[in-house]
């Protein structure tokens, strides 16, 4: 196996494009360097992204946050005026392993994993975020819940990579929140995880609203259906009801030891529920 270290972008595509071979990208390595070590992939070339400066920043654009693809959980969570902003994406990177793995572990490697269970992906799309792929034909834009296509599938041509994130700006009564249930108190994969992003009007009723769920389909999912059902309310219980019936319709979950199909649609619904009244508190203290 080859080890690349690029200063550039174009360099670190240039590698992935022309290698004949399986090729990966090394960010955290908390994933991948399991996965070499259990021979679960076997790559001729591994590129690491960390000295790319571009995919190592937080900075303000367009009204929103521009993020690296290889800024880590802790140091997100070290940015204060990201964490008012958005306080659900950044809940869900720090759910991501114990404190050290999160010194380590990338918003890119949690989605370019593939895992249907990656804890920050359901709140990026709830977020409404888009991610920017650079490649062979240059930079393109691509909404992140058309990214995983399947477990460890992406929609990513060959030799692109994911370098940043951008967060829309805020309304004023707007917020987030992520929940999700793991078997044990930490350090868990996900059985369901819920994002939901809300904006309130003037009289406290909810304008917008996006809601996405982990680990109950082949791929993390948004579901419109679940955001639509918000719209209009003050989140009364009628209106919980119809929101956990979205959720519960989209779902398409496996059986395993973890939990049982019927186990994690009913879990699916209570989760989002209470990601809704947290976020839903949050935009109305603001």
């Amino acid at each position: 196996m080859r080890y690349e270290s690029p200063e550039t972008l174009e360099a670190a595509v240039a590698l992935l494009a022309s290698e004949a071979g399986e090729a990966r990208v090394l960010a955290g390595g908390t994933d991948l360097l399991v996965q070499l070590k259990t021979d679960v992939v076997e790559p001729q070339l591994l590129v690491d992204v960390k000295r790319i400066g571009e995919l190592r920043e937080v900075r303000r654009e367009a009204g929103g946050y521009r993020i690296g693809a290889a800024v880590t959980g802790a140091e997100l969570k070290e940015h204060p005026e990201l964490k008012s902003v958005w306080p659900g994406v950044i809940e869900a990177a720090n759910l991501i392993g114990s404190t050290q793995i999160q010194g380590r572990a990338t918003l890119g490697g949690n989605l370019c994993n593939g895992s249907p269970a990656a804890d920050s992906v359901p709140a990026l799309i709830a977020a409404g975020a888009r991610a920017t792929a650079v490649g062979p034909g240059g930079r393109r834009d691509i909404a992140v819940e058309d990214i995983v296509l399947g477990p460890r599938r992406l929609s990513l041509g060959r030799g692109e990579i994911v370098a940043s994130f951008l967060l829309p700006p805020r309304p004023p009564r707007a917020a987030d929140a992520y929940l999700r249930f793991i078997p044990r108190t930490e350090m868990d994969i996900a059985v369901v995880g819920a994002g939901v992003s809300l904006t309130l009007d003037g009289s406290g009723g909810i304008a917008d609203a996006r809601v996405a769920l982990g680990a109950v389909a082949a791929r993390p999912l948004l579901v419109p259906e679940a955001g639509k059902a918000l719209i209009g309310s003050t989140l009364d219980g009628k209106t919980l009801s119809r929101l956990e019936e979205a959720v519960r319709a989209a779902c398409q979950p496996i059986d395993d030891k973890r939990g049982t199909r019927e186990f994690r649609i009913k879990v699916a619904g209570v989760m989002t529920r209470r990601a809704a009244q947290k976020a839903y508190e949050r935009a109305r203290s603001r």
